[in-house]
C-alpha cells in the first residue's frame, strides 16, 4: 500500500512539472468534476449541470477552453495588461493603459475580502482552467501558465470594450514614452468608437397573440466574442445565453423566470480634469481649491516579447485622487475619472442571472457597475423594463463635462451617483413596447418614453438613429406578436437612412444639365433608385449602389461634418452639394465595375460571412467558399447588423461584427426560445461544430434552443465529465 500511494505521488508530481500543482490540488480538481455533467447538443453548445454553483462554474470554464482557449487567455492578457507578453513591443502601450487601472496586489486584496459564495466562484473559474491544462498537455498557453482566483476580478464586466479602453493609446504614447519636456499631445484624440451597438425590444403580453411576453436579444459585437451556453445547478441556477470567452456569468441571456439584454449606451459616465501641476522642490504637486496637493507616483513594469527573449519597460505613471494622468494638452495635465468597482461588478454581473422576478433584478443593479450600458428587461410575471446606463455620476449641470473641465475648481467633483430612479427608465409603458438600439432613450417607448427635458445633458450624448427610427417603425400599432413575427421584424430588410437619401441624390441628378456627360451615365442606375422600395436582400443591386454611394460620398464629407459639428447623416441630407452626391454615384459604379465587371452586381456576391480559421484576426479570401448575407451595415438602419468592408486581397467584402448572438424569448409557465451564434461553437475548423451555424445565421434563421431536459435528450450527441 505504501509503495503504491509513493507511485500515486510520483506521477501526480511528474504529471504537472510545469504548473506546479500538488496532489491536493489535484484532488479538489477530481471532486468538482465528478459534481459536474456536461452535455453537448447537436449544434455543439454546453449544457453545465453541477451539484453547486461552483461547480456549475468550474464545468463552464473547462469547457470554454475545450471550445476555444486562446479566446479565453487572450481576454486575460488583455484585461490584466500582458498582451505584449505575447505579442510584442506593439502592444507595451495597451498594456499600460490596462495596468494604469488594474493592479496585481488590489486584485487580490479584494478577492480575500468577497463574500465566501464568489470566492468559492472565483476558485473554480481558477480550478477549472487549471484542471483544463493540466488535462490537455499540448495545449500551451502564450503567458498565464497558472490562472489564479483572483484574476476573475480583473475582467468583471461582459462589455466588448470597457471603460478603460476608450482612453488613447496613442495619447498614452505620447505622455509617457517621451521626456517630460518633449510631451505633447497627439491629434488622434478620439475616443474608439465601440462596435455599432445591439438591439434589445420587449414586447407586453398584450400585444402579443398568446399573451406572453417576448423578447429579443440582439448584441452586435465582434464575431466569435461571446459562446452560448446553459448553466444549471442544484442550487437554483438554471440561465441560458451568450457569455464573454472566460467569464463564468452570462452576460446577454434568459433564466426561466426573466431575461435581460445591453445595449452600449450614450451616457456621459467617464470624466477628464485639466490639472494645473507645480513643481517645487523637485516634487510635482496640482493645483485643487486652495490646495497644492502632491502627484502621487506608481512604478508599472510592462514586459514584452522581443526576438532575442523576455524584455521589460517601466514606467512612472502619476495620479491624482480621481484617477491616472493619461495625456497634456494646452499646457495641462490630463487625469481622467471612471467607475472602478471591479467586486461589486462581478458580484452584479453573476447575481442578476440567479434573479427570478423585478424586483430581485432591480436589487442586483443598485451595485450601479453595468458602467455603459442600458439594460432591456423582460419577465413571465409580465413586465418589460428600461434601465440607462447603471453607473452616472452626479455633477454640477454649469461645466461642459464633454470637455476636459477644471481640475482646480472643488465645484467639478463628483457629487455621488444617480439612483435608477434619478437616471431615465420604463417600466410596463402602456404602449406595450420598449426597446433600445444604442440610441438615445426618448423615443425608447414612443409617446410614453422619458423626456429629455427632466434630465441632465450628460445623462445622454447621443440623438436618434437610423435604427431606432426602423425599431419603432417594425413594433408600432401592432396587437400580434409572436415568436415568428418578433424574429422577423429583427430583421426586416428597411433601410431607412437610404429613404432619407436617395430622394436627394434623386434631385441632385435631376440638376445635371443635359450636355453633362453623368446624365447619361447616371441615368439608369438614378432610375433604379428611384424605384426602389428601400429594402435589402441577396439579389438587390439597388442595395449594392445605396451602399457604395453612401460609403463614397461619406468618405468625401466626412471632415466636413466633423467641422460642422454635424452627423455624417445629417450634412450628407442638409450640407451636400448636387454636384458631391452625383459624382459620389459616378465613383461607386466605377468602383463595382472595376470590381465585379458591371455595377449591376446583386448585394449577396459582394456582402459575405466567411470563416476559415479560428483565429481571433480572421484571414478572408475571395476563392474560398463563404457564404451571401443580405442584411447590412446597422448604418442604414438595417436592425440586423452586418459590419462588412473588402480587404487589401479581396473584391468581396466581408463581415467581422454586427449580429453575434441573436435569440427571441417567450415567456410563460414554460420558458421558448430560438437562438443563433455567428458561425459555430468551437474555434478548430476541423471540428464539424465550427461553422455549422453559419448558414443559419446569413438567413436569420434561428435554432430552438433546448432549455429543458426533455428538449435536450433527444438532441444530445455527448455527455461527460471534466
Amino acid at each position: 500500500m505504501f509503495r503504491l500511494t509513493c507511485l500515486f505521488f510520483s506521477l501526480v508530481v511528474f504529471s504537472f512539472p510545469v504548473w506546479g500543482e500538488t496532489s491536493a490540488d489535484l484532488k479538489r480538481w477530481e471532486t468538482h468534476a465528478t459534481n459536474v455533467t456536461i452535455t453537448r447538443d447537436d449544434w455543439g453548445i454546453a449544457h453545465i449541470n453541477g451539484k453547486t454553483d461552483a461547480d456549475t462554474v468550474f464545468g463552464l470554464i473547462y469547457s470554454q477552453a475545450e471550445d476555444d482557449f486562446n479566446r479565453v487567455e487572450t481576454n486575460y492578457l488583455n484585461s490584466m495588461g500582458l498582451l505584449a507578453e505575447a505579442e510584442g513591443e506593439s502592444a507595451i502601450f495597451k498594456d499600460l493603459r490596462m495596468k494604469l487601472f488594474i493592479d496585481p496586489d488590489d486584485l487580490k486584496a479584494q478577492y480575500k475580502a468577497s463574500p465566501a459564495w464568489l470566492k468559492a466562484l472565483m476558485d473554480a473559474w481558477a480550478d477549472g482552467l487549471n484542471y483544463y491544462l493540466s488535462k490537455n498537455p499540448a495545449v500551451k498557453p502564450k503567458v498565464i501558465r497558472k490562472f489564479e482566483p483572483w484574476m476573475a476580478l480583473s475582467f468583471s464586466e461582459g462589455s466588448i470594450g470597457g471603460d478603460i479602453e476608450t482612453i488613447s493609446v496613442a495619447n498614452l504614447e505620447t505622455f509617457y514614452g517621451k521626456a517630460p519636456s518633449a510631451r505633447l499631445l497627439r491629434a488622434d484624440t478620439l475616443i474608439p468608437e465601440e462596435p455599432r451597438g445591439s438591439n434589445g425590444i420587449a414586447i407586453a403580453a398584450a400585444n402579443t397573440v398568446n399573451g406572453k411576453p417576448l423578447f429579443l436579444i440582439n448584441p452586435h459585437t465582434s464575431f466569435f466574442f461571446r459562446a452560448e451556453v446553459q448553466m444549471t445547478s442544484q442550487q437554483g441556477l438554471n440561465a441560458y445565453g451568450a457569455v464573454t470567452w472566460g467569464q463564468f456569468f452570462i452576460y446577454q441571456g434568459f433564466n426561466e423566470r426573466l431575461g435581460w439584454m445591453h445595449t452600449s449606451s450614450g451616457v456621459d459616465n467617464i470624466d477628464e480634469y485639466a490639472e494645473t501641476i507645480i513643481r517645487k522642490d523637485g516634487r510635482l504637486f496640482y493645483r485643487f481649491g486652495n490646495e497644492d496637493r502632491p502627484i502621487k507616483t506608481r512604478k508599472i513594469e510592462v514586459a514584452y516579447k522581443t526576438a532575442s527573449g523576455p524584455a521589460k519597460k517601466e514606467f512612472t505613471a502619476f495620479y491624482t485622487h480621481r484617477g491616472p494622468v493619461i495625456r497634456e494638452a494646452g499646457g495641462k495635465w490630463i487625469s481622467v475619472r471612471l467607475m472602478q468597482e471591479p467586486l461589486k461588478a462581478l458580484i452584479q454581473s453573476y447575481s442578476r442571472t440567479k434573479a427570478r422576478n423585478y424586483a430581485e433584478f432591480v436589487k442586483t443593479m443598485e451595485n450601479y457597475t453595468n458602467s455603459s450600458n442600458n439594460t432591456i428587461y423582460a419577465d413571465a410575471d409580465g413586465n418589460i423594463a428600461y434601465f440607462h446606463a447603471n453607473f452616472i455620476p452626479r455633477r454640477n449641470q454649469k461645466f461642459n463635462w464633454s470637455e476636459p473641465v477644471d481640475g482646480s475648481d472643488p465645484e467639478t467633483e463628483w457629487k455621488g451617483i444617480h439612483t435608477i430612479d434619478e437616471s431615465p427608465k420604463l417600466l410596463n409603458p402602456k404602449n406595450g413596447w420598449l426597446y433600445n438600439t444604442n440610441n438615445w432613450p426618448y423615443s425608447a417607448a414612443a409617446e410614453f418614453s422619458p423626456k429629455k427635458a427632466d434630465f441632465p445633458g450628460y445623462m445622454e450624448r447621443g440623438g436618434e438613429n437610423a435604427r431606432g427610427i426602423h425599431a419603432i417603425r417594425v413594433l408600432e400599432n401592432r396587437k400580434d406578436f409572436t415568436i415568428d413575427s418578433l424574429l422577423a421584424a429583427a430583421y426586416d430588410s428597411y433601410l431607412p437612412e437610404f429613404a432619407k437619401q436617395i430622394p436627394l441624390l434623386a434631385a441632385s441628378y435631376q440638376e445635371l444639365s443635359a450636355s453633362d456627360p453623368l446624365k447619361t451615365k447616371l441615368a439608369e442606375p438614378v432610375q433604379l433608385l428611384k424605384n426602389w422600395d428601400y429594402r435589402f436582400s441577396k439579389t438587390s443591386v439597388e442595395t449594392s449602389l445605396a451602399v457604395y454611394w453612401a460609403e463614397e460620398i461619406g468618405r468625401n464629407i466626412r471632415a466636413s461634418a466633423r467641422s460642422a459639428g454635424m452627423t455624417i447623416s445629417d450634412y450628407i441630407a442638409q450640407k451636400a452639394t448636387a454636384k458631391q452626391r452625383t459624382d459620389a454615384l459616378n465613383a461607386a459604379i466605377e468602383k463595382l465595375t472595376k470590381d465585379f465587371g458591371t455595377w449591376k452586381t446583386p448585394w449577396g456576391e459582394i456582402n459575405r460571412f466567411q470563416r476559415l480559421t479560428g483565429d481571433i484576426v480572421q484571414p478572408f479570401n475571395d476563392s474560398a467558399p463563404s457564404i451571401p448575407v443580405a442584411f447590412t451595415s446597422a448604418e442604414w438602419g438595417s436592425l440586423a447588423s452586418f459590419g462588412a468592408r473588402q480587404y487589401p486581397t479581396t473584391k468581396k467584402r466581408y463581415g467581422t461584427s454586427g449580429n453575434s448572438f441573436v435569440a427571441v424569448v417567450e415567456f410563460g409557465k414554460k420558458v421558448r426560445a430560438r437562438a443563433v451564434s455567428a458561425g459555430g461553437q468551437h474555434s478548430d475548423p476541423k471540428n464539424p461544430n465550427f461553422n455549422n451555424q453559419g448558414q443559419r445565421y446569413a438567413d436569420g434563421n434561428l435554432r430552438e434552443v433546448y432549455f429543458y431536459p426533455e428538449q435536450l435528450k433527444p438532441r444530445t450527441v455527448r455527455v461527460y465529465q471534466p
